[in-house]
């Protein structure tokens, strides 16, 4: 748990949090339906305040028609640290014409070689973020 005294863990602002989805290519989304929860591996592309990701029909589309509430994450990290960021909101599958031709333009394609023609995006309630200082493990004993 984040203390503010602890150096080695810091809060991002949602200003930060959002600059970093914007540069992220991909990122893992957690679905729960039918009592159980997945998580899938995606690219996306962050536009205007949402999220948008292309997908084919599948367990992804059925889960989020039944329960829209998602999460997507996103992390990096490299010898000195780590960060992490929590998009948490609503999914729907975009439908009207306008919308579809909006999100065509959008700079995302898919990265395996399948038709994706479903445009899904993500509205997020919350966006949070922590940024973590690497190093060794202090002394326990």
């Amino acid at each position: 748990m984040y203390s503010p005294d602890d150096e080695a863990v810091e809060p991002l602002t949602t200003e930060t949090c959002w600059e970093l989805l914007s540069t992220a290519q991909v990122g893992r989304l957690a679905l729960a339906a039918g009592g159980d929860i997945d998580i899938f591996p995606i690219n996306f592309v962050a536009h205007e305040g949402a999220l948008y990701f292309r997908t084919a029909p599948g367990t992804k589309l059925v889960e989020l028609t039944a329960n829209p509430r998602v999460a997507l994450e996103i992390d990096e990290w490299d010898d000195d640290r780590a960060l992490s960021v929590v998009a948490k909101g609503i999914a729907e599958r975009l439908e009207k014409t306008a919308e579809i031709d909006a999100a065509e333009q959008l700079p995302l394609k898919p990265w395996i070689p399948t038709l994706k023609y479903r445009w899904v995006k993500i509205t997020p309630e919350t966006v949070s973020g922590l940024r973590f200082r690497r190093a060794a493990e202090p002394e326990r004993f």
